[in-house]
């Protein structure tokens, strides 16, 4: 039927609000689905109100884009049923294998809204709970990739790395992206910024050149220079990928299908034929042991030989962050140092050079290790960053002192004298975000003490950073209530026998 249209913020999910009259006449009743024919036709969920006038409906203000119409117009809503899709979501639930075009229907039914978010949440519990052998999370993942864009290279090989995350401080991508191209390969790094963590990529890479561009750009700018640093977000790849983050994401769930069809999806989207993936293992990240990432790295490289990309993975050390640096400024700061050719922090420019190095070994090159080191050492790899950067849109003649952080700084302390036993990755990352990061560019913290150090009564741990002085001090107050450096001396405990007279 034809009625009388108004838009209003009423949520996230698609509604559209009628009277009891009307959804009558469309034989429709709450929850129920409905089609609305604008320019482009929408899915949406009815509402039944009594607070809309017959011959009206309220319509989510995020389908008026898709629909193209303005308060006032009519449009005709109709009753639609559920799509098949939902059989199939089923179907997985009780641990059954989908085919090709059943997962195929659930893909496109997502990216066409045809799928309330609790079917969406359904889905992803399923995942999470029954899981996909490899023929389907490789289904899954073509699927994804058919959804949005495609990079046609007319250069090849495509090299590509990826972290799995889980590990504050893990600012490598730039080095990597500088070294592998300084040696004539070709690596469009496409990232994300950060979902749960206190910055990702992107979100430090922005504070010193553009990461938003299209893929022609990102293929232009690739192919010129050897290197781009993107924000994957920007550009169509795997679009699906992306609204079932913004599902899981309050659900605190990860299912290991989604999680390798979305990282194989983006990669295959930009043409990536050599691939290395970052499994970062340790206490508080989504790989606490060592047998759990091994099992990872036979997933990843099986989807790979699937989908037929070389994949090599590297497991790596993630018990405490990466350097010393957390937060967008902050390790920006300390990426271009090294790029500079600061010593220090190691673990960084180890990390970095190790990455590197598995991908020049892929492109033929013998001790790809110490080839990586050589590069960087040489200001090779900073004078491809300097190129990458002026690509996109930076300044060619940047420097790490160009990066200040928030102008609030408050310390934390030990408590007693000791060794640093532990440091917890996920109460630094919540100090951190606590702090303003990532949205505050300023904003993050700076280490001074590692695991195994040794630390004195009243030493400096960390600083934190700020570009607002409220929150810095509720950052503060974080870090006193979570204490994330367990101190401990050398003696653990005492064990005595009992005294005899």
């Amino acid at each position: 039927m034809n009625i009388k249209v108004r838009f209003l913020d009423i949520g996230t999910e698609p509604v559209v609000l009628i009277c009891e009259e009307d959804a009558m006449k469309i034989g429709g009743k709450d929850n129920d689905r409905v089609r609305i024919d604008g320019k482009k036709p929408a899915i949406a969920l009815l509402n039944v109100s009594d607070f809309v006038c017959s011959g009206e409906a309220i319509i989510s203000s995020n389908l008026k884009d898709i629909v193209k119409a303005s308060d006032g117009d009519e449009l005709n809503i109709v009753y639609t049923s559920s799509p098949e899709s939902v059989r199939s979501i089923r179907k997985k639930m009780d641990n059954e294998k989908l085919s090709k075009e059943e997962i195929n229907s659930i893909v496109v039914d997502i990216l066409e809204n045809r799928l309330s978010k609790i079917e969406v949440s359904a889905w992803l519990t399923a995942l999470y709970i029954n899981g996909m052998d490899i023929d389907e999370i490789a289904d899954f993942t073509v699927s994804m990739v058919e959804t949005g864009d495609r990079v046609e290279f007319t250069r090849s090989p495509v090299y590509d790395f990826h972290s799995m995350g889980g590990v504050p401080g893990n600012k490598i991508t730039p080095i990597v992206v500088s070294i592998v191209a300084a040696a004539g390969l070709m690596l469009p790094k496409t990232s994300s910024r950060a979902i749960s963590s206190a910055c990702g990529t992107s979100d430090f890479v922005e504070t010193f050149c553009d990461v938003e561009m299209d893929t022609e750009k990102l293929r232009r700018i690739s192919e010129e220079v050897g290197g781009v640093l993107a924000w994957g977000g920007a550009m169509n790849l795997a679009p699906v990928d992306d609204l079932v983050i913004k599902v899981e994401h309050p659900l605190g769930i990860n299912p290991r299908a989604q999680m390798l069809a979305s990282i194989l999806s983006k990669k295959l989207a930009i043409g990536a034929t050599h691939l290395v993936v970052d499994i970062p293992m340790g206490s508080g990240t989504k790989v606490p042991t060592i047998d759990v990432a091994k099992a990872y790295a036979r997933d990843f490289m099986d989807l790979g030989e699937k989908l037929d990309i070389h994949v090599e993975c590297a497991i790596t050390y993630a018990d405490q962050p990466v350097g010393s640096a957390i937060g967008p400024k902050l390790e920006a700061r300390e990426c271009i140092r090294i790029l500079e050719g600061e010593k220090h922090p190691s673990s960084v420019i180890e990390k970095a050079c190790d990455i590197a190095g598995m991908v020049l070994e892929m492109g033929g090159m013998n001790n790809g290790g110490e080839k990586a080191r050589e590069i960087l050492e040489s200001g090779a790899a900073m004078k491809k960053f300097r190129e990458i950067v002026a690509a996109q849109g930076g300044n060619y003649d940047i420097r790490s002192d160009d990066l200040v952080p928030g102008e609030f700084v408050a310390e934390v302390t030990s408590v007693k004298s000791g060794y640093v036993h532990t440091i917890s990755n996920k109460d630094l990352v919540s100090i951190a975000k606590a702090a303003g990061a990532p949205s505050d560019k300023g904003a993050g913290i700076l280490l001074f003490k590692k695991k195994g150090q040794r630390v004195e009564k009243g030493d400096v741990l960390f600083e934190i950073y700020g570009d607002n002085k409220a929150k810095t001090d509720r950052a503060k107050e974080l870090a006193a209530k979570y204490k994330p450096y367990d101190i401990e001396g050398m003696l653990l405990k005492k064990i005595a026998a009992p005294r005899t007279r």
